[in-house]
């Protein structure tokens, strides 16, 4: 069996810029990981109009509704990893911190948004984590993360990243009903969000 390509951030993001779809690389992954964590039985047709994404024209639709089924693909064998290898689609390390951080917060609001839509109208009781995840998620998702380019705010944005990739871990272990991940990055990210 052929190894999975993995779509590249910067790849995705050209993608998007030629199809004109109002949306960034991240944010798209955020949602594309919602929608999976959140138990969507979409599958990948009909993804972009439920996504909301209008294209400008059939050949960038094309491209773009193929990284979007490549994308789904990705997030649903990252999501049931057994190692954890899950990670949110971020621009390059390379990029100035402020530019990241602001692609973490445009994720998570992506996120949400996929989420929301996965779980719908089900009546859903979470658990306390859960709970707080969810609350957390938003509380990024709202914000500007004031940070420049210095050590402490790069360290401040790896452990926020590393709290929301366990968080969206532990989501998607308590919808799908498998044992939880281990807690330590959200525990230690905890206070780079609160």
């Amino acid at each position: 069996m052929p190894a999975m390509r993995h779509i590249r951030h910067d790849e995705l993001e050209a993608t998007l810029a030629r199809a004109k779809a109002g949306v960034g690389a991240s944010e798209l992954h955020g949602s594309v990981t919602g929608l999976v964590c959140g138990g969507s039985g979409t599958g990948t047709d009909g993804m972009l109009e439920l996504l909301g994404l209008d294209t400008g024209g059939e050949a960038s639709r094309r491209q773009l509704a193929s990284q979007v089924q490549a994308l789904y693909g990705e997030c649903r064998v990252a999501l049931d990893d057994v190692e954890l290898g899950f990670q949110p689609m971020l621009p390059d390390a390379a990029l100035p911190v402020p530019e990241r951080s602001d692609a973490l917060v445009a994720w998570c609001r992506g996120f949400l948004g996929g989420f929301g839509l996965a779980v719908g109208g089900r009546d859903r009781e979470w658990s306390d984590d859960g709970e707080e995840i969810l609350r957390d998620l938003g509380t990024i998702a709202a914000s500007e993360l004031a940070c420049g380019d210095g050590e402490e705010d790069e360290q401040s944005l790896m452990e926020v990243s590393e709290y929301v990739r366990v968080g969206v871990l532990l989501l998607h272990a308590e919808v799908h009903g498998r044992s939880r991940p281990e807690a330590g990055g959200r525990d230690a990210a905890r206070g780079s969000v609160h």
